[in-house]
């Protein structure tokens, strides 16, 4: 599949017609070859995301429910052609994109459920007879920057609610998606969103920092939001910070999952394994990390390997495979150390092993201590850490003792003292008796400590796509001291 920019409603090639290709991780046949922007394609990009900001900025909250709503509807209409790019060019499953697909068009309804919800506030003033309003308003250009391992979820997120807002966008596409990505953009255009109000930009990966800096450097480009790794989600922050530009982070996890003694192990033992290896692991709430209470440790992990074990991974298109396969070798690689660590100190395997290739069956480590590379560091895969505990403090303990804080669960018969416990672990997200994966639109969504600030989703996302602006209005005489 060869694929364009798409810049101002139009499909354009890249300087000097540059491409790059995407190989699909299994087979490594190229899947796609897309245009590579260059800097100066990019400034493009955020010049026609300017030139269609005050159009766009002043249509009514009428128009954009429309035309979002009818973009929910292509996206659908589409679900094939998104199940083949995806499952194509990130090994996912059929089953995980055509649920990504699902997931987003709900974003995009949501979306449109906002446009009458960007109001504001009268505020009470001091001064006689003057109406004062806090009144939110579109911030201009949106740069969009989303992540392969739920793209359509998270590609339709980065722009969603800030097209609901009024402004103006430009996705940038991962590169390991690229056709993925720029479908996202393809039915916005066919449902209305067209002549600049979206873009959607692809880059070859060696030129991924300098299209990044460009968009964030852009005059026109107000607000930015990221979702991917720690460590870029800092460049990206620091980059922002020097043009004064506000920033919308959700980077990496360690997702706690605390299993007290008075838990359910069955409901525990099928939350854990779909939070842990559903999609490969590779998701940014999968459970890392299971905190057990030594009372009902050995039952546990009994059961969740037993639970492990039916679950295959393998080529996605097959049927029998769940789970499909890692986004490349470099990832598996990168588990299989972690493993050889963790075993080098003492951990021991319940079920799975190491990767071969691109594939890895589910793997539960026992045993894991601070000692590990395992016990802080997010795997991004199959592999889930079980850590036994004493008791609920020193769950407690563990739980917080990470530098992430996106999403986490706690599992308890007694759910008034689960919610206690809950409210004790230092994460943006925490599910009582539920798994650590689990996303709905209209939620907000996002973390605390290095899984970045900023929220995603219902009106907590107004917030973060609009300006607000203190309005007055003197309705009668003023007394002025001069």
């Amino acid at each position: 599949m060869d694929l364009s920019l798409l810049i101002g409603g139009e499909h354009r090639t890249a300087q000097d017609d540059a491409t790059f290709e995407r190989r699909n991780p299994l087979h490594e046949h190229v899947v796609t070859r897309a245009a590579a922007a260059s800097v100066e394609d990019t400034r493009h990009a955020a010049d026609a995301a300017s030139q269609a900001f005050p159009a766009w900025s002043q249509t009514g909250p009428g128009e954009r429910r429309a035309k979002l709503l009818a973009a929910a509807d292509a996206m659908e209409a589409r679900q094939d052609d998104f199940i083949a790019r995806m499952v194509d060019e990130t090994g996912a499953t059929p089953g995980w994109a055509g649920f990504n697909v699902m997931v987003a068009a709900n974003m995009l309804r949501e979306a449109a459920s906002l446009t009458t919800q960007v109001g504001g506030d009268v505020i009470p003033s001091n001064v006689p007879d003057s109406l004062a309003m806090g009144v939110r308003v579109p911030c201009g250009v949106v740069v969009g920057i989303a992540p392969w391992n739920a793209p359509i979820i998270l590609g339709t997120r980065a722009i969603a609610t800030p097209l609901a807002c009024g402004n103006t966008v430009i996705l940038k596409a991962s590169e390991q998606c690229p056709a993925t990505h720029h479908l996202i953009g393809e039915v916005l255009v066919e449902a209305g969103l067209g002549d600049g109000i979206v873009n959607v930009v692809t880059n070859a990966p060696p030129q991924a920092a300098e299209v990044v800096e460009a968009l964030i450097e852009h005059p026109a480009v107000r607000r930015i939001n990221f979702t991917g790794s720690t460590n870029v989600g800092r460049i990206i922050a620091e980059k922002a910070a020097h043009h004064l530009k506000p920033v919308l982070l959700e980077l990496g996890g360690k997702a706690p999952f605390v299993v007290l003694e008075d838990a359910d192990l069955d409901a525990a033992v099928e939350a854990a394994a779909f939070g842990a290896f559903f999609n490969q692991g590779q998701i940014c709430m999968s459970t890392e990390r299971l905190i057990v209470v030594d009372a009902v440790a050995d039952a546990f992990v009994e059961k969740l390997a037993r639970k492990a074990e039916t679950l295959r991974a393998g080529d996605p298109r097959e049927d029998g495979n769940p789970l499909g396969t890692l986004i490349n070798r470099e990832a598996g690689e990168k588990l299989n150390d972690l493993l050889d660590d963790a075993q080098r100190h003492g951990a021991r395997l319940a079920c799975g092993g190491k990767a071969e290739g691109v594939i890895m069956q589910p793997t539960v480590v026992d045993g894991v201590t601070d000692a590990m590379r395992l016990y802080a560091e997010e795997s991004f895969g199959p592999v889930v850490a079980m850590m036994r505990v004493q008791d609920e403090e020193d769950a407690l303990r563990v739980a917080n003792d990470s530098e992430y804080g996106l999403s986490a669960a706690v599992f308890s018969r007694d759910t008034a003292h689960a919610m206690r416990v809950a409210q004790r672990i230092e994460s943006g997200i925490c599910h009582i008796n539920g798994p650590t994966v689990h996303d709905e639109p209209q939620m907000p969504f996002g973390g605390v400590k290095s899984s970045g600030y900023g929220r995603f989703g219902g009106k907590a996302g107004i917030e973060e796509f609009t300006e607000l602006r203190w309005m007055t209005m003197q309705l009668g005489p003023r007394h002025y001291p001069i």
